[in-house]
């Protein structure tokens, strides 16, 4: 199927059934002064769920999400036949602009790049200008999923290079963190310098310098004292992994266990989600319509909520390293953003080893969904990249991103 406008249009029997359900919802308990400490305090839950029974306008949130240039088409994918897939598409009004591919993750979805679309598809000869695609992966809002195991490292980057080549992008860089970091990472190894010619990441995950294979790059971080944010980074990453990785477990090993509650349950959704909002973001100040407007757009997604839990179990039976890498090396140029308040806050010594480094912005605020809760510190970290003066500047042919 060609290219198809789109726009999100909830059926009314789908909106009374999420209703109906919240009227039914039974609550725990919950242990006195229990805090975050246990998981989502019974509070919020409480006041979310009334507020999305009785005060949230889901039309509302649709208008304003369908003002977005939507699209959806067919992509064929080796070994799995063709997938719907659905994206955002939004041009800027410079023909030279750079193509940029945005990737979301987990527990995110298009709407991540809500915010950052029009900064990167702004027109100024102080900066350059991006011709922006959003794509849902599959399985995530809109986007059909695969009905077959083992969609995995090759299927994802294989879905999202050949939907830009089909919007006639044959170069152009991508941008994206959590799932977003490891399928660029992909991208950039399998689809380098010929269609992939710049990536950057808001979520750097490396390794140690290794001995063997660059000892000097090791001795050197031997002897290289950590500074007091690096080690604050450790310990957030300490916590993270003893405290707040359970949900990774489930989701790599029993998904399908798992999406019974969040397919049923639009309390269990929420509380499961709305945790990650709040812990893995540096104290950005959610409105209760910006959370439920986040979680419907799960609640009401084309194959369920279930289906976006499915590439944890699909990657992470490949070993712990791809977590780590995602892919081998590739010398693509490569921008790291480093925000204080990401899931893993590793020393930057560390990002080496993941590709071609040209560009690093440090920042003092931020966390896990940088695009949503920093635009303007992400958007200008891409400019700097990219613009006049930059390490990438000029990098797609043709495509400076200035008029």
């Amino acid at each position: 199927m060609s290219e198809q406008p789109f726009k999100v249009s909830v059926p009314d029997a789908d909106l009374d059934l999420l209703h109906q359900k919240l009227d039914l919802v039974r609550f725990p308990d919950e242990l006195e002064e229990a805090g975050w400490e246990y998981g989502t305090p019974l509070a919020d839950v409480k006041r979310l769920v009334a507020h999305w029974k009785d005060g949230f306008d889901w039309r509302k949130a649709e208008a304003e999400i369908n003002e977005l240039p939507q699209f959806t088409r067919d992509i064929e994918v080796d070994g799995f036949g063709a997938l719907n897939i659905h994206y955002i598409h939004q041009k800027s009004t410079v023909e030279n602009a750079v193509p940029l591919l945005f990737v979301h993750g987990w527990p995110g979805h298009f709407l991540e790049a809500r915010k950052i679309i029009p900064l990167l598809t702004s027109a100024s000869p102080e900066h350059p200008s991006f011709h922006v695609v959003a794509l849902s992966l599959p399985g995530f809002g809109f986007s059909e999923g695969p009905k077959k195991k083992d969609f995995s490292i090759k299927q994802y980057p294989e879905v999202a290079n050949k939907l830009m080549l089909a919007l006639g992008y044959d170069e152009y860089v991508t941008q994206g963190g959590d799932w977003g970091f490891i399928i660029s990472k992909a991208m950039a190894h399998m689809y380098g310098h010929k269609h992939v010619k710049a990536w950057h990441t808001n979520c750097p995950v490396g390794q140690p310098p290794s001995p063997s294979k660059n000892p000097f790059r090791f001795l050197l971080f031997m002897v290289t004292p950590w500074s007091a944010e690096e080690r604050a980074g450790i310990m957030r990453t300490q916590a993270f992994r003893k405290e707040g990785s359970g949900y990774m477990q489930l989701q790599s090993t029993r998904p399908q266990t798992l999406g019974y509650n969040l397919a049923d349950s639009p309390a269990g959704l929420l509380a499961w989600i709305y945790e990650k909002l709040v812990t893995w973001t540096d104290n950005y100040p959610w409105t209760d319509d910006e959370v439920l407007t986040w979680i419907s757009v799960y609640w009401f997604s084309r194959d369920g909520p279930a289906a976006s839990l499915r590439i944890y179990k699909e990657l992470l039976k490949l070993g712990p390293e791809v977590m780590a890498s995602g892919a081998q090396y590739s010398t693509v140029p490569l921008g790291l953003s480093y925000f204080p308040k990401e899931l893993f806050c590793l020393p930057r010594a560390w990002s080496q080893s993941i590709g071609n480094v040209v560009h690093e912005s440090v920042h003092e605020h931020g966390g896990h969904f940088a695009a949503f809760e920093r635009p303007d510190d992400l958007a200008n970290d891409v400019r700097a990249m990219f613009g006049k003066g930059g390490p990438a500047y000029g990098v797609v042919p043709g495509k400076n991103g200035y008029a």
